[in-house]
């Protein structure tokens, strides 16, 4: 009984696709985007699910994208520190409690063959649970980046206004600045009126005092 599930333990976890692409495995934290392009701005082609096998067709390590074909025959891109390289740790988990499950049923189990399939089992448990702490803290953090990006915005739209009130502030300084100019040639052309105006006063009185002084000389002359 117990070689029996030793025989079929070991077929079962020994058997893989041959395939001349690498095969991979989406990561089972949540859906992955598959795009159309190596980068975020590319199209979103569709989403795929945890636990999804795909072809890997090459993977391009400066983008972090590797460019990957799903079994309806979609090819796209998605971020590589998505994909494994075996299958998730769900889908063992249910593999080997199918492998238990059939094994006790057929009264075939080994004690020690039992107690490696539990080993197993427990390992598969405790891998589900640290990827199940680290898709919190991966919301976590999406959260605290969308927190930040509506920060950035509203800091966005503040220097916006200000900016728009330095440019009405600048508009306004240089209106006054033509006005000021405008004011000062007044005042030149004022000042330069009045100077013209004394130095013709001052021409006629040159003019005028002289025959005065002529015309009183004149008069005691004839006395």
């Amino acid at each position: 009984m117990k070689t029996y599930l030793t025989i079929t333990a070991a077929l079962l976890l020994s058997l893989a696709p041959t395939a001349h692409a690498e095969s991979a495995w989406v990561t089972d934290q949540f859906e992955i985007m598959l795009r159309s392009g190596p980068t975020t701005s590319n199209q979103i082609l569709l989403m795929v699910d945890s636990g999804t096998q795909l072809e890997v067709l090459e993977r391009d390590s400066e983008s972090g994208y590797s460019r990957v074909r799903t079994q309806g025959g979609t090819e796209g891109w998605v971020l590589t520190r998505y994909l494994m390289s075996e299958r998730s740790a769900r889908e063992q988990l249910e593999r080997l409690t199918s492998q238990l499950t059939n094994a006790t049923s057929r009264g075939s189990s080994l004690d020690s063959q039992l107690l490696a399939i539990r080993g197993e089992y427990d390992t598969a448990n405790n891998r589900i649970e640290t990827l199940e702490r680290e898709k919190s803290e991966i919301e976590q953090e999406l959260a605290e980046i969308k927190r930040t990006a509506a920060n950035v915005l509203a800091i966005n739209e503040q220097n916006q206004a200000l900016t728009e009130q330095l440019t009405a502030s600048q508009i306004r300084g240089d209106t006054l600045e033509q006005e000021n100019r405008a004011l000062s040639g007044q005042t030149t052309r004022y000042w330069f009126l009045a100077g013209a105006l004394v130095l013709f006063v001052g021409i006629l009185l040159g003019i005028w005092l002289p025959k005065i002084r002529w015309q009183r000389r004149s008069r005691y002359d004839r006395f």
